[in-house]
């Protein structure tokens, strides 16, 4: 037993005294230098490259056996010399195990590259300057890559097949990397700096651990760095995996991958956080195929002009990709996010690399859109504070990189339900759509405080003491391409209400019309047209509304929410334009024309023919025994609306009530809210004449004046005008009478009207009907 031990020992002795001799030879009897034209040769000869080994190649002896070149750099055939080079390393080492040497093994322990720098470049027409380099590496059989990792110091004429090259790396490091991509066909320039890559236990069989990091940036244009710009977009990236080389069959597998990027898009901006998990990714490298397992993108977006804090967004997803065919499919879609943000679907992707196509399915559970809107920038100021905050949709979407569709769209808004199709430019400067609708209030989506503190005042006074601010964003409006349609069963606007009502919009580069609108209004038909011109600095607006058959007395009481003082069906027509941007604006520049007609008409409650014959009676001394009808019902309703500036005048209002006619004119400021009109009631003598008149009174005027501000108590608007009844009378009883009563008269007269205010239609003094009668009989 001693004897064998003896043997073991010497023999492991004999073994080592034999490598250690081996290594000493090498070390000190071989100039790697000599080995610089082979290395030179065999590089050029499997990839084309021009390689110069400008640094020194050294031996390495402990604490691992190896090799290291310095500052070595490679040029593309056919490319200069005095230009950039391709490749670069600063130093580039390779250590062997030694061992696995005694067992005819070749065992990298460690590979690390220092200071790699590649350049590379695509032109205007789309080739990259590295791809005649990949195609001749493909070319290049399995015998021949054989032959290259024969080592130098078997010769020539060694059998590359009598040493096996064991690929399990203990160590595999890249420090300080530097990859340039300029591109000149969309004139950007990418680069890769401080590129760190380290992996362990690097093989083809098991999963090893891998990790890098880096800083990745952008310029928009080619000279930006001569130019010592700042870069357009700075992201730092960091990636930590597991990563298996399946080559066998043609695959990589990426096992529990965390991707993490700060990103810049300027120097002063917040950074974006983005974070990538995923379960597995499978890249296929012969078909070209991706696939995501179990993916989870989050985003930690910062805004701080528009709100605190950062976004935290969630889009879960599967993944099956075809970049040969071009192909995508992205699978069980959920994206979460605040304030009840749930969104889920799939998207399948087509010419993804040429002109991406996508269509799919989503689905938008309730969520509230106002706190969304206010991170873009806008602010809700809504005379319904809920409003917006109820939102759902689903429907099938397709689009490509310009535009996307929802061609079956089914979308709930607060308390009501839209269903149709939406399309819009990603750019936003096209919109178009087609929707169906059970309701709408507008009123809820209307400017707040000020409407709200105005609902009980009615529509006239709401509708113009809105605020001032910018109604539409003109920006958007100047290049907005438009088509639109819209139904809704029961549309609500300025407290009123428009039932079956359409409407069709369309427009083109900031010229859009209103070419149709139509609605059932309050028992008729309400029809509008109308055009906007957003192109100029300042907006230009038109409008011709038509109304016809409305029932007055239901749309009075909509407009003043009070009990209606008069029936009829109303027609009107007009056209109307404006100039401006705000309510004010429009309002000022407010000009056109309107013509209204009321038919079947009626002053509720009062019998205006009843109180005039009486009061004629009571002047005559004498009595009315007629039963009169409780309303005052008028054959004829007619006005002609100017407006100019703002200002609503007429000057021809009649109204015909049998035996009396009532002629009218007046003006309402909108700018102001003051008003001031001025009718006149006179009997005259018709067929169907209430009560039959004297011909002098025919000429007496009853006059009743309206001012005020519509802003004031609407019981103290009008009143009856004395002084002008007065001076009616005076001027009557003069031309009958003479200049020889004048004094006397108005004397008289003036102290009987004091009772005419208070008793007008049962009595007058008696008096003032004493000298009517004794100047008329």
């Amino acid at each position: 037993m001693k004897q064998l031990l003896r043997i073991l020992l010497a023999a492991i002795g004999i073994l080592g005294i034999v490598a250690v001799a081996a290594v000493v030879y090498v070390t000190t009897f071989l100039d790697p230098e000599d080995f610089k034209p082979r290395l030179t040769a065999v590089v050029e000869e499997h990839t084309g490259l021009h390689l110069a080994l400008e640094g020194p190649i050294t031996w390495s002896f402990y604490p691992r056996l190896g090799v290291s070149v310095e500052q070595a750099r490679a040029w593309l055939p056919e490319q200069p010399e005095d230009e950039a080079s391709f490749a670069a390393i600063n130093r580039a080492e390779v250590s062997i195990a030694f061992a696995p040497l005694l067992r005819g093994e070749i065992a990298i322990d460690g590979l690390t590259l220092d200071g790699m720098r590649l350049n590379l470049e695509r032109d205007e027409e789309g080739e990259g300057n590295w791809e005649p380099l990949v195609e001749r590496l493909a070319e290049r059989s399995d015998e021949k890559a054989q032959t290259v990792l024969a080592p130098a110091s078997a010769g020539p004429n060694a059998d590359a097949g009598s040493l096996s090259v064991v690929l399990n790396i203990a160590s595999v490091e890249v420090r300080g990397a530097d990859i340039r991509f300029r591109d000149m066909q969309r004139q950007a320039l990418w680069r890769m700096q401080s590129l760190n890559i380290s992996g362990s236990n690097v093989n083809p069989v098991s999963p090893f651990p891998l990790k890098a990091m880096f800083t990745l940036t952008r310029h928009n244009r080619l000279d930006a760095e001569v130019l010592e710009r700042t870069p357009d977009l700075t992201s730092d990236v960091d990636l930590e995996t597991r990563i298996r080389l399946k080559l066998g069959e043609d695959r990589v597998v990426l096992e529990n991958t965390r991707l993490t990027t700060r990103t810049r898009m300027d120097a002063e901006g917040e950074p974006q956080q983005l974070n990538l998990r995923a379960a597995e990714i499978v890249a296929h490298l012969e078909e070209k195929q991706l696939s995501v397992i179990e993916g989870v993108l989050e985003t930690g977006l910062q805004n701080a002009e528009k709100w605190q804090g950062s976004l935290a967004l969630a889009l879960a997803f599967g993944l099956e990709s075809d970049w040969e065919a071009q192909t995508a499919q992205l699978k069980d879609l959920q994206l979460t996010g605040p304030d009840g943000l749930r969104v889920s679907g799939h998207l399948n992707i087509e010419q993804m690399l040429d002109a991406p196509r996508y269509r799919g399915q989503i689905t938008a559970a309730p969520f509230t859109l106002r706190p969304w809107l206010s991170r873009t920038g806008v602010e809700l100021n809504t005379a319904n504070e809920a409003a917006l905050s109820d939102i759902a949709m689903t429907s099938p979407i397709e689009g490509d990189a310009e535009q996307v569709s929802l061609p079956r769209l089914s979308l709930v808004v607060d308390d009501s339900t839209f269903t149709g199709e939406l399309s819009a430019a990603l750019d936003g400067t096209r919109v178009a759509f087609d929707l169906e609708g059970d309701q709408l209030n507008l009123d809820h989506y209307l400017a707040g405080p000020t409407t709200a503190q105005q609902a009980s005042r009615g529509f006239l006074r709401k509708a113009i003491a809105q605020s001032s601010e910018t109604l539409l964003p003109q920006a958007w409006f100047s290049e907005l391409s438009l088509d639109g349609a819209l139904s809704v069963e029961r549309l609500l606007l300025g407290g009123l209400t428009f039932e079956n009502t359409r409407l069709q919009l369309q427009g083109e580069e900031g010229e859009h019309r209103l070419s149709g609108f139509e609605s059932r209004f309050y028992g008729g038909e309400l029809n509008a047209s109308g055009r906007l011109d957003a192109r100029e600095r300042i907006m230009e607006w038109a409008l011709a509304p038509s109304v016809s058959n409305v029932q007055a007395g239901a749309l009075i009481e909509a407009l003043g929410e009070e009990t209606s003082p008069l029936r009829g069906r109303l027609n009107a027509d007009g056209e109307l334009t404006s100039r401006g941007n705000s309510r004010d604006a429009l309002i000022s520049n407010l000009n056109g024309q309107v013509n209204a007609r009321l038919d079947e008409g009626a002053i509720l409650d009062i019998n205006i023919s009843q109180q005039m014959c009486e009061l004629v009676a009571q002047l005559e001394g004498e009595g009315t025994l007629r039963d009169w009808h409780a309303d005052t019902r008028f054959e004829r309703f007619d006005a002609t609306l100017q407006v100019r500036n703002g200002i609503i005048s007429s000057d021809d209002l009649l109204i015909t009530l049998p035996g009396i006619n009532v002629n009218g004119e007046g003006e309402l400021d909108f700018n102001s809210r003051n008003f001031d009109t001025q009718a006149n009631a006179r009997l005259v003598d018709t067929a169907d004449a209430a009560c039959s008149v004297n011909p002098r009174l025919q000429q007496l005027p009853l006059p009743v004046r309206c001012e005020g501000n519509l802003g004031d108590d609407h019981t103290q608007w009008c009143r009856f005008d004395r002084d002008a009844f007065q001076t009616a009378v005076v001027d009557l009883l003069r031309n009958e009478a003479g200049s020889r009563v004048t004094e006397e008269l108005e004397e008289r007269v003036g102290g009987s009207l004091e009772q005419l205010d208070e008793h007008l239609g049962k009595g007058a003094g008696q008096e003032l009907r004493e000298g009517i009668r004794r100047l008329f009989n």
